[in-house]
């Protein structure tokens, strides 16, 4: 791997993760692209993970604080104290119950997931199949509950649309996003639960990833370094995009830049491959 692989995946992730274009179906892609590129089983990818696992973090911290807080036994002065407590409590749930669905699909397909990580076509074939997804959510023009609308059914199936998207190509993003849409969340509320759903779904493929750390060449822990750094900073720059396009219901760009990227990359694979 060179420091030009490292960069150029490190940006790419960090856009890809948080638009919802599936970063695992660009970085396949690309990474088939680079004749110099090797990595130990996934440990660039799950390195590049963290990096957006951090931006993530970062961007949601005050959220964070306050479910933290949340668990902690407090004495509350006015109801509306009591109501925000719960309602946080409440999300903490939900999390917990839309992680469930990755986690269990994700350790018992592990290996056949891992094999179609090395098929560029695949990839390419599901991105089309994201791009589908965000053009009909746009059509929904009702989306108006608020997370505190929430219920255990919107987590269960935004849960399972995370796990679809163990596949290279199903955005995770775009399939937890276009899920709440459909579900009748508004988008700005759909966009925030499913970025703090990756939190324990990122960090829990991460973790389970971390095996091939250790055959990381010492050689190339420095670049490393840099596609994490590289993938952190695009990713909390696409953050702050994303929730302004988000707002405009304008998804259905991304779903054409899916399709454009994927028959494009199926046409060449086919070509030359």
């Amino acid at each position: 791997m060179t420091l030009f692989d490292a960069i150029i995946l490190g940006i790419v992730q960090g856009l890809t993760e948080l638009f919802p274009v599936s970063s695992s179906a660009h970085l396949v892609i690309i990474q088939s692209f680079l004749p110099d590129f090797h990595q130990p089983g996934v440990a660039f990818d799950a390195i590049l993970h963290l990096g957006t696992l951090f931006a993530v973090a970062f961007y949601f911290r005050v959220d964070i604080w306050n479910m933290f807080k949340s668990i902690l036994p407090r004495q509350f002065t006015d109801a509306s104290g009591a109501a925000d407590y719960i309602a946080l409590r409440k999300l903490i749930l939900f999390l917990i119950i839309g992680t469930i669905p990755a986690a269990f699909f994700g350790l018992l397909f592990k290996d056949y997931i891992h094999s179609i990580f090395e098929s560029a076509q695949a990839a390419a074939f599901f991105l089309i199949i994201t791009g589908f997804l965000l053009f009909f959510s746009d059509k929904v023009k009702d989306a108006r509950r608020d997370e505190k609308d929430m219920n255990i059914t919107d987590s269960i199936l935004i849960g399972l649309a995370q796990a679809v998207a163990l596949l290279p190509g199903i955005s995770r993003s775009g399939a937890t996003i276009t899920a709440g849409i459909f579900r009748k969340l508004n988008r700005t509320a759909a966009a925030r639960f499913s970025f703090l759903l990756s939190l324990p779904a990122v960090s829990g493929a991460v973790i389970l990833e971390s095996r091939y750390f250790k055959q990381i060449p010492s050689s190339e822990i420095r670049l490393y370094f840099i596609g994490l750094i590289c993938a952190a900073l695009a990713g909390l720059i696409s953050l702050k995009l994303f929730f302004l396009v988000i707002r405009e219901a304008r998804l259905k760009f991304f779903a054409y830049y899916c399709w454009i990227f994927g028959i494009v990359t199926l046409l060449v694979k086919s070509s030359f491959f």
